[in-house]
């Protein structure tokens, strides 16, 4: 495992996202913690010593398992995040009674790392606003040494992310971005990153796979990959890209089952980053395929807690996006037609209950009803 210097201790390189912890029957809120276990034991045991979980995660059991399975080693042995729920403004003044509740969660007396979650042009105002007091609060309990580093994490613009960092920038020692090649022009994670960078802010990195869809890759890129790489597998070759930008630390994965775990670690035993040449081939490549795309979605189920009819918002998207790139075929209509009546597309009554909470600030309401009017469900 590499590591990397962050102020005075040592952090892997890789991380282990608590985001997508395997679960039972394809139900978000049940992990599987049997398998979770086992996958929390194997990262450890393989250097991986940065674990990060977040009060909404699997609805609120992320925490609960994190505390449940990292609580058997030793608390100095390794680093715990979690994050101030501001993706949801029902939370903002609650910042107190969250922030006990998760080191009773996690089965902790102090957080390493605690960020500011997801910034972005839905909670800016409420973030920045001083009769919450979440700032105040948050250095008090990092001058109490219940915190010991403070961060945030953005999804929103670059010019959200430069409004908070004039205001609260001084007390930022990190920042985690949504960073990845297919993002790197698409959600503007270049200037993102060039923010960061002239900032002096190490950057943590979220979405490094593109919630899976960088795993893959279509028979043209995967034949270029391979033409400059060939040993190199297509999700490392992700990794090999963050591996070549200045000033990241830290790059989350949202591993969902052992076999990812293991070929992730893999390719963190080694730091290879990208040359010149391959960092600007598949760049090249992948805003080439992104000009056919469809929406940016990363599956982080934020939007399927808000919605009134429980739609499965993100494999609805994911099957919208196939259609799209695809240029319609049977593969999305076939899916849709398993489905539940209650939770296909058709039935979405267009409250953006969702859309307030969705970091990559899709239109889904427009999106179900072209959905609906495309395959007729």
């Amino acid at each position: 495992m590499i590591y990397r210097k962050f102020q005075d201790i040592e952090l892997s390189g890789l991380g282990l996202g608590m985001m997508r912890l395997p679960v039972i029957d394809g139900n978000d809120g049940v992990v599987d913690e049997n398998a979770a276990a086992e996958m929390i034991d194997c990262a450890y045991k393989s250097g991986i010593n940065y674990f990060d979980t977040a009060w909404g995660y699997h609805d609120g059991n992320s925490e609960l398992v994190a505390g449940k399975y990292l609580s058997k080693y030793p608390r100095e042995s390794y680093y715990l995040a979690t994050k101030f729920p501001g993706y949801d403004l029902s939370n903002m003044d609650k910042v107190e009674e969250i922030f006990e509740k998760q080191l009773e969660k996690c089965q902790t007396q102090y957080f390493d790392f605690y960020l500011f979650h997801n910034v972005y042009e839905g909670n800016i105002d409420a973030y920045l606003d001083p009769q919450y007091g979440i700032l105040e609060y948050l250095l008090k309990q990092k001058e109490n040494g219940r915190i010991r580093h403070l961060g945030f994490s953005a999804h929103g613009s670059v010019e959200v992310i430069q409004r908070f960092l004039d205001a609260y920038g001084q007390h930022m020692e990190f920042c985690q971005l949504q960073l990845n090649y297919m993002d790197w022009h698409f959600q503007k994670a270049q200037e993102k990153a060039a923010i960061m960078q002239k900032s002096g802010i190490p950057i943590w990195v979220m979405e490094p796979l593109r919630g899976g869809k960088l795993a893959k890759a279509s028979e043209e890129m995967t034949a270029a990959m391979q033409s400059m790489r060939p040993e190199e597998t297509v999700p490392g070759w992700a990794f090999r890209f963050l591996q070549s930008i200045p000033g990241v630390t830290m790059v989350l994965s949202g591993m969902s089952n052992m076999e990812q775990l293991k070929e992730n670690i893999a390719t963190y035993e080694t730091d290879e980053p990208l040359n010149g040449e391959e960092f600007d081939a598949l760049v090249k490549h992948i805003d080439a395929e992104i000009k056919n795309g469809g929406l940016p979605c990363t599956a982080c189920h934020y939007c399927t807690s808000h919605c009134p009819k429980a739609l499965p918002i993100p494999e609805l998207i994911a099957l919208y996006n196939e259609h799209k790139l695809t240029g319609g075929g049977f593969i999305a209509p076939m899916a849709v037609s398993s489905m539940a009546q209650e939770k296909r597309p058709a039935n979405c009554i267009g409250c953006r209950s969702c859309e307030q909470v969705c970091p990559q600030q899709i239109k889904i309401s427009e999106m179900m009803g072209d959905f609906t009017s495309m395959i007729g469900m």
